[in-house]
This record gives structure tokens, C-alpha cells and sequence, in this order.
């Protein structure tokens, strides 16, 4: 059926969350990962064979799994203790690299040069100064860095010495983006965070110091234990430290987390966390005051020194469809229109790399209709929607196509629309995450996100 005859779906009203409960709130991507299915992994190699689409920018995301702790709130793939010694961090690095010289060979990926590199985890910043220096130069030595744009790497700042600082920062690291969550120790305890106030801050003045093009520090709404006191403290410590931007988040409980694991022992969290109201107004209080320090909020979840310098490439193209390769454990990719995750643990992943193999565990393949709903909620994040992108892109007059859907949240006084442009306001970006569900199509609605 052609793309522009498929009429809307009907838009239920957005529901109101209250209780932070169990599961995941953040919309990451679409359709949900629970709709990634092993038996069409297929669908990611046959995206591999075929020719690149022409404009296209290529990415690629290399997954870090290896962490000094696990924090309570966190449900990504990490490897601890004697889960991450040196030698399985090397013999991780060996395998990442096959991968991507896997990937080079391949008819989408050869040939081509990546416009943005990003490395998260987990935590990036666990690797020594030779392993970040075997794994970047191995890297280059595949996918040549010539074109790329922007380099970002996420830290745990205390895993971060001069050294590792100045290696960093030789290796092309553009964007170092300190997981700060909050300034508050018992705050930090309470969660789980390995790290400590005092080393936020040797770590962010001595890459401030030797130069680093843009500094990210992050902040979580929410967290066990926070209070009104301690986040507006939290707030003026980061708006005194003065980052080129930060990211702020507001906190939810996953199902593979350590607090979800409290909340099925004893019935209820025992720690206090608030509910979405408040976390939303804490949200709001702290982008009114990095505005009243000279800052923009460019998307929900982050606020900017000057938009027109400090960037985010990795997330503009990502969320405008470009092709980005991902290497490591549990990591996400995008190929030619194909979602794909990699193998969950590290030993299947090896094994498979060691064959020769490409260690895809489960994939998407998304017709246009999908592709072009995946677009629209993703860059709705970043404030609005162009709906002259989407009819030059899709053919397809998203101000019709979606009516009902708009206007419920323009009536629920969410959004604007004027002309081709949608805008979304404070209120509508601070619960943007449960908004975006009236776009998703019928069958995407009511299922399990993950």
C-alpha cells in the first residue's frame, strides 16, 4: 500500500503518569526493541549487501561494557570485578576490532567514512591509556577518521587521571561527556555511583584545563534519596561548573535493575523516589536556571552554552536516519533502514567473532511507514518537526497524516503549529517520552518497550 494512503491511527489521550513504576519510560527508538526479534537478524545482513544510500552519513557506536560498579538504577550490560579484568577488556578490544574490520568488507560499509564516532558504555573511561590507544588506532586503521565530525566519549570521572585525560584528548575526543548524575556523596552512595564529589571536580577542571573542544556533564532527576534541597544544590553546583552543555534525565526504574530487584523482594521501593510531577518541575527549575546563565534547552534533555558551537552530531544524524555500525556487547545499530542488536553476553559475542561471524542477535528491518515514524518521534525530542523535511523525504504530509494526534497535543496545550512548523513547548518536551506514544502505530502500542 502506497505510504501516503494509509490513513492515521486513532490517537488516545495522553495518559497521565504519576507513580514512577517499573519499566522503561524513555523512548530510545522505533518501533520498541521488544518488536526486534531473533529470527529476522537476517534482515541486517541482507541490509550489509546492498549499496549505501546515497547521502547517507555512517556512524559508528562501540560499546564499553566494563564498569568499577554497577549502579543501582542501571540496566545496560556491564562487567564488574573479576568480570573485567585486563585480560578480558584486551580480549575485548581484539574483538571489537574484528568486527568492525568485518563490517569494512561489507557492501554497505566499504569504502565509506564515518562522520561521527561515539563510545559509551558502561564506562569508556575504565580502559588504561594503552588499551584506549589500541583501541582507537585500530579503529582508524579500518575505518579511516578523516571525515569524522565528532567524537564522543562518555567518562565516569573517577576513572579519569591526567594521563587518561591527555590521551583522550590527543586521540581526537571532541566531546567528553562526564556522567556526573549529581554533586550530592550520600546521593552518589545511595545510588550506587563509584564515584565522589571531589573527583567531579579534579576531573572536570583538568580537562577543562588542557582544552578538550566541548565538555557534556550529565544529571538525573530523581534519584534515590534526592530532595528539593539537594537538587537545586546539585543545580547551582552545575551551573557554577559551567559545561558547554548538559544533559539532564529524569529517572525510571527499569526491569534488569537493582532497585526493580528491591521493589519485587519488598512490594515497594524501600529508598524514596519521586513521582513524574516532581521530577518534571525539577527538570523544569533547572533549565530556568542554566537560562538564566545564558544557556538554550535545544532538546528534552539538554541545555547549551551556545547551540551554534556545541553540538550533538551523533544524535542529529542518527535521528534523521543515518547508517551507524555498532560494535560490542548488547549494542545498538542502524543499517540502510534495519534495526540491530548484538549478542547480550560476552562469551557468545567472542565466540562468534572468533568464527568470522557477525555477532547479530536480533534485528528490525522497518518498511516506510515505520522509518518515517521513527524520524518524526525522534526529532519531536529536539523541540519540533519540519513538515517540508518530511514531505521532501517521504512524500507524505505529516500535518494531515497525523491530525488527530497533533491536535490532541496542541489542544493539551503540549504544542504549536504554525504552518509547516511544530512546536513543542516546555511542558510538552519535560514528558515528551509519554507523548510520543499517540504517534506509534496500533500495533506498537501496549506492548513491553524492551
Amino acid at each position: 500500500m502506497p505510504l501516503e494512503t494509509i490513513t492515521a491511527p486513532a490517537a488516545p489521550a495522553p495518559v497521565v503518569e504519576t507513580k514512577t513504576a517499573p519499566g522503561n519510560y524513555f523512548v530510545a527508538n522505533y518501533p520498541p526493541f521488544s518488536f526486534w526479534k531473533h529470527e529476522r537478524a537476517g534482515e541486517a545482513l541482507e541490509a550489509l549487501s546492498k549499496p549505501p544510500v546515497p547521502g547517507t552519513p555512517l556512524g559508528i557506536y562501540t560499546h564499553l561494557p566494563f564498569c568499577r560498579r554497577r549502579c543501582h538504577f542501571c540496566y545496560f550490560r556491564v562487567y564488574t570485578g573479576k568480570d573485567a579484568k585486563t585480560e578480558r577488556v584486551v580480549g575485548y578490544i581484539d574483538a571489537a576490532l574484528k568486527e568492525l574490520s568485518i563490517y569494512a568488507k561489507q557492501p554497505l560499509i566499504a569504502g565509506r567514512k564515518p562522520r561521527y564516532v561515539y563510545f559509551g558504555g558502561g564506562t569508556p573511561s575504565f580502559l588504561s591509556v594503552a588499551q584506549l590507544n589500541q583501541l582507537f588506532g585500530g579503529m582508524k586503521a579500518i575505518l579511516p577518521w578523516d571525515d569524522v565530525e565528532e567524537v564522543t566519549f562518555e567518562c565516569e570521572p573517577g576513572t579519569l587521571t591526567d594521563d587518561k585525560l591527555r590521551c583522550l584528548r590527543d586521540l581526537g575526543v571532541t566531546r567528553l561527556s562526564l556522567g556526573v548524575e549529581h554533586f550530592d556523596d550520600s546521593i552518589l552512595k545511595s545510588n550506587g555511583r563509584a564515584h565522589l564529589s571531589k573527583e567531579i571536580h579534579r576531573a572536570y577542571d583538568f580537562a577543562r584545563a588542557i582544552g578538550f573542544p566541548q565538555i557534556n556533564i550529565d544529571l538525573i532527576a530523581g534519584m534515590l534519596n534526592e530532595t528539593e534541597e539537594k537538587w537545586k544544590s546539585c543545580v547551582a553546583e552545575a551551573v557554577k561548573l559551567a559545561p558547554d552543555c548538559v544533559t539532564i534525565y529524569q529517572m525510571e526504574v527499569p526491569y534488569n535493575t537493582t532497585i526493580y530487584r528491591e521493589m519485587q523482594e519488598r512490594g515497594e521501593i524501600v529508598s524514596p523516589i519521586a513521582d513524574w510531577a516532581t521530577k518534571r518541575r525539577w527538570v523544569d527549575y533547572a533549565y530556568t536556571e542554566f537560562g538564566h546563565a545564558g544557556y538554550t534547552v535545544t532538546s528534552a534533555y539538554t541545555a547549551v552554552r551556545n547551540p551554534q558551537t556545541f553540538r550533538f552530531l551523533y544524535r542529529d544524524y542518527l535521528w534523521k536516519g543515518a547508517d551507524m555500525v555498532s560494535l560490542g556487547v548488547a549494542s545498538f545499530g542502524h543499517l540502510r533502514g534495519a534495526h540491530y542488536q548484538n549478542e547480550k553476553d560476552y562469551d557468545p559475542y567472542l565466540a562468534r567473532i572468533n568464527k568470522g561471524e557477525l555477532p547479530i542477535h536480533r534485528a528490525l528491518a522497518m518498511n516506510e511507514d515505520e522509518r518515517l515514524i521513527r524520524e518524526m518521534i525522534l526529532q519531536m525530542k529536539l523541540g519540533g518537526l519540519d513538515a517540508s523535511y518530511f514531505r521532501e523525504k517521504f512524500n507524505v504530509e505529516i500535518l494531515d497524516r497525523f491530525a488527530e494526534p497533533l491536535e490532541e497535543l496542541r489542544s493539551g496545550g503540549h504544542l504549536t503549529i504554525d504552518g509547516d512548523h511544530v512546536r513543542v513547548n516546555r511542558a510538552g518536551l519535560l514528558r515528551i517520552d509519554e507523548l510520543l506514544h499517540v504517534f506509534f502505530l496500533p500495533e506498537h502500542r501496549n506492548a513491553r518497550y524492551t
